[in-house]
């Protein structure tokens, strides 16, 4: 007898081996329709998978996200399938599930167009209205081989002549169509209804760039109607906001080929960069940060003993002089150690918190480059501390409150919290990784924060805590981080002075706030829509006159809100050129700024502006100390970092 344990605990018995689907089909009819795959011993399979022992399992469906992996992993063999069909000479290769979809690579003799995806899109359809049955069979690799090459997809024997000898290989058939998988596989292709093709791009074979330039075409696929719809409604909405396109429109900044991966910040990018920066540097100095230094390139020595010549060195940028390697800084807290060793330490001089608006440069490969979200050169909000193994837990807490007001200073509320814990490849003694991750963890339940655990994500030298921001149309973006690390000082020989006058090695605590500020600032323009909060907007008010005989009146103006605040200079223009009024209010309202004055004889006469706010709002006439409150209000919530 086979006994089978469901999630609930309760138990079926079956007189022999039983598949997936026959214990759906034992349990309802409606599950039985509804199973994509089966769970079984902890490993996701085929609902035809045959059961021959005692297990439990669970019934996928796609509900379950483990269903929904199955689906987009159907439908990029649905896609090669509708290729086939309709490019019968086209060779497939592969097609792996990604966030939020699929992809599949190609050879063709032509390029594919936008009406060839259209035409793929709707072949799938078809072939999916045929709810064809999905067949898994096994075959020994060198007949696999053999059998590709006969059907003249000799990528795909390519693939498997790179498995061992000896071993088996499973392929997936769909209608006319067989492929090479792993699998699980939905058990028909009617299964495969809410999918949509995407876009079209060039692929290496295997990611070389000295082998073949393969066609991949992109999509998405999922559980319902609602949830695809939404996800291309969040898509449009995305490319209303993208940073790359904003920047441009906004003058804020451009990336030139002359320095790929680098960004030339214009006049009002760079004001924004400094409201962020500026903002950043009052969390320092109020929280009992020393801001400090580094240099640029340091000598390939010290990236050898701290780990990351081994670890790192791919990624880094490389220079000689004198017959000495040197490295431009990836990251900058070997330099922060060095800092740290100049003098002796006490331990009453601990917690000691480092800051650094750190310039670091890393090798990232140019197809991985976006705008000012992935760049080659950036600047972040590095922070170390250096405490006692017993400081560890309220400095931690401590950060994530910090933390959690600066995110709420920049309009962010939903905060995804997550434990990296220790990779395959780390430096450091079991024990001290089994301190360093119980100390993180131990510190989020004290902040009452709820967490998930990303088994081996954490740094070669330490776990961490990922702090990921949720912006407003859904999507999420990793910014923050701590860490602990017990290593590093160690390798690098840091000391403190105990309190029983001995030498001991403090803990050091990786930390960063909004990390890049290239990658933050486009996160903001991107939540924003371009719509910088007043604090942030690189222009936050123009004043504009109706004829000549206001602008005297309109600089004065100006004049007088650039000084009206106490502690910040408003950054105010004026504009008074010889245009219709409607004309140039529609021209600020373009460039989205938080407010517009206009001053006709009107306002002149009783010393008042009209105020517009931004997205068209007419707030009405107002005196300038009204006006000034109203912005002493908007500028409140920024005033006690």
């Amino acid at each position: 007898m086979i006994h089978i344990t469901l999630p609930d605990g309760s138990q079926r018995e079956f007189p022999g081996p039983v598949t997936v689907a026959e214990v759906a089909a034992s349990i309802g009819a409606g599950l039985a329709k509804a199973a994509l795959a089966g769970k079984v011993d902890g490993k996701v399979v085929d609902t035809s998978h045959l059961i021959d022992h005692d297990s439990p399992l669970s019934i996928i469906t796609a509900k379950d996200a483990d269903g929904l992996e199955v689906i987009r992993h159907s439908t990029a063999h649905l896609l090669a399938y509708a290729v086939k069909e309709l490019f019968a000479d086209a060779q497939v290769t592969i097609g792996p599930v990604i966030e939020n979809g699929f992809f599949y690579d190609f050879a063709y003799k032509r390029p594919f167009t936008p009406d060839d995806l259209v035409a793929m899109e709707k072949k799938m359809a078809e072939l999916a209205a045929k709810d064809e049955p999905v067949t898994r069979r096994v075959l020994p690799r060198d007949e696999a081989v053999s059998y590709f090459k006969s059907l003249g997809e000799h990528y795909k024997a390519e693939i498997i002549s790179s498995i061992p000898v000896g071993q088996d290989v499973s392929l997936y058939r769909e209608g006319k169509f067989e492929d090479l998988c792993r699998g699980p596989h939905v058990p028909s292709t009617g299964k495969l209804k809410h999918f949509k093709l995407m876009k079209l791009a060039g692929a290496y074979w295997r990611g070389d760039h000295n082998n073949e330039m393969l066609q991949r075409v992109y999509g998405t696929a999922w559980a319902s109607k609602e949830e695809l719809q939404q996800h291309l409604t969040m898509l449009e909405e995305a490319e209303k906001r993208d940073h790359r396109k904003l920047g441009r429109e906004l003058d804020l900044f451009h990336i030139d080929d002359h320095a790929p991966g680098l960004v030339f910040w214009h006049p009002k990018g760079w004001t924004l960069w400094q409201g962020v920066e500026q903002y950043m540097r009052r969390v320092y100095r109020d929280n009992g940060y020393l801001e400090v230094k580094g240099p640029q390139i340091i000598d390939k020595g010290l990236w050898e003993k701290t780990g990351h010549w081994d670890k790192y060195r791919e990624n880094m940028f490389i220079t000689e002089s004198e017959k000495r390697e040197y490295a431009l800084k990836p990251m900058n807290c070997p330099g922060h150690i060095l800092i740290f060793k100049q003098g002796i330490k006490s331990y009453r001089d601990l917690p000691l918190r480092y800051g650094e608006f750190g310039q670091c440069h890393r090798n990232e490969p140019s197809g991985g480059l976006h705008g000012i979200m992935r760049v080659r050169g950036f600047t972040q909000d590095d922070g170390h501390i250096f405490c006692t193994e017993g400081q560890i837990l309220e400095e931690c807490v401590n950060y994530t409150a910090l933390l959690q007001k600066v995110y709420a200073d920049f309009g962010f509320k939903n905060i995804i919290y997550k434990v990296a814990t220790r990779p395959e490849k780390r430096i450091g003694s079991d024990e001290s990784w089994d301190k360093a991750e119980d100390a993180l963890m131990q510190s989020l339940r004290a902040s009452g924060c709820e967490f998930e655990i990303t088994p081996g994500e954490g740094a070669f030298y330490g776990p961490k805590i990922e702090y990921t921001l949720k912006d407003a149309i859904g999507r999420q973006w990793q910014c923050g981080t701590i860490q602990v690390d017990f290593s590093m000082p160690e390798r690098l020989d840091a000391e403190y002075v105990g309190e029983d006058g001995a030498r001991h090695r403090p803990v050091m605590l990786h930390r960063a706030i909004v990390g890049s500020l290239e990658r933050f600032i486009g996160i903001l323009i991107e939540e924003s829509a371009g719509a910088l909060p007043l604090w942030l907007a690189p222009v936050q008010i123009a004043v504009l006159n109706i004829t000549d005989a206001q602008a005297d009146y309109c600089r004065e103006i100006a004049a007088k809100l650039k000084k009206s605040l106490p502690n910040q200079e408003l950054r105010v223009i004026t504009d008074l050129r010889n245009e219709k009024i409607t004309y140039k209010i529609r021209e600020h309202s373009m460039q989205k700024l938080p407010y517009i004055l206009v001053a006709g004889d009107k306002e002149k006469a009783v010393g008042a502006v009209a105020v517009r706010a931004r997205g068209g709002q007419d707030l009405g006439a107002m005196s300038l100390d009204q006006f000034v409150q109203r912005l002493v209000g908007d500028l409140a919530h920024i005033s006690d970092v």
